[in-house]
């Protein structure tokens, strides 16, 4: 059973960007968290002797994936929907589910000039992009999309910039594509903008879309102590100068 476990998990992950390996702990967590998660993926692997793979993709697909049995042992959504999905269909361990992180959403140029995160506004959004096309994760699927429309939408811009707007799988290939200059602007998470060779030119404002929250929670059937022990590190004060490092912010809490 074992051997078939590790065999199925990297079948999954190799449909997405994480490592596949046979591993004590496998988290599934949204493509914005790759290099915070690395970073404490690495302390938990010293901290705590527990080997740890993780696969990043955009919530959507991997929630999709979890529903189709895929075994992973922790989920980090980048919004709250796609873990209210899971939740209603106990896929995951209900009474760990909690809110890990918030984040900003940002209008990012081509490039490493220096930017200004002021808020948008419909008129400087429009005199800032022009005719140039807009880098977007899935607007109807994938997080950074669904936001970054809703954003565009409540500036009243979306109907007039939606044809300039290039769709990709996930918010770390929009990124790309501006990074590479195949579109000269893209709409992604504060964080990604300090990983890569672009600069913010503005900040949405945060009443403009739903609260950008990453929630975290145990994956049903992967409740053991292995499992817990990555779930409490990642929530625990160890772990949090990292991702603040990264730009998140603490989510807000009931």
């Amino acid at each position: 059973m074992k051997t078939f476990r590790r065999a199925l998990t990297a079948t999954f992950l190799l449909l997405t960007a994480g490592t596949a390996s046979a591993q004590d702990v496998t988290i599934f967590a949204a493509a914005s968290l790759r290099e915070a998660v690395d970073a404490i993926v690495r302390q938990i692997e010293t901290a705590e002797g527990i080997d740890v793979a993780v696969s990043y993709a955009g919530s959507s697909l991997l929630a999709r994936q979890i529903e189709s049995g895929a075994p992973a042992d922790i989920f980090i959504s980048a919004n709250v929907e796609w873990m209210e999905r899971l939740s209603q269909t106990g896929a995951v361990v209900l009474n760990t589910r909690a809110d890990l992180l918030a984040n900003s959403l940002v209008l990012v140029e081509n490039g490493e000039a220096p930017g200004d995160d002021a808020d948008l506004s419909a008129e400087r959004l429009r005199a800032l992009v022009g005719g140039e096309r807009i880098a977007m994760a899935l607007v109807d699927a994938v997080p950074a999309g669904i936001y970054g429309a809703q954003a565009m939408r409540s500036l009243g811009v979306w109907d007039e910039l939606a044809p300039q707007v290039a769709q990709s799988d996930n918010v770390r290939t929009a990124l790309a594509l501006v990074a590479r200059g195949e579109t000269r602007f893209g709409i992604v998470y504060k964080t990604d903008a300090a990983v890569a060779e672009v600069h913010i030119v503005g900040t949405f404002p945060a009443q403009s879309h739903t609260p950008i929250i990453y929630p975290i929670a145990i994956v049903d059937g992967a409740d053991r102590a292995e499992t817990r022990a990555v779930y409490d590190y990642l929530r625990s004060d160890a772990a949090w100068p990292v991702f603040q490092a990264a730009g998140f912010r603490h989510a807000p809490q009931p």
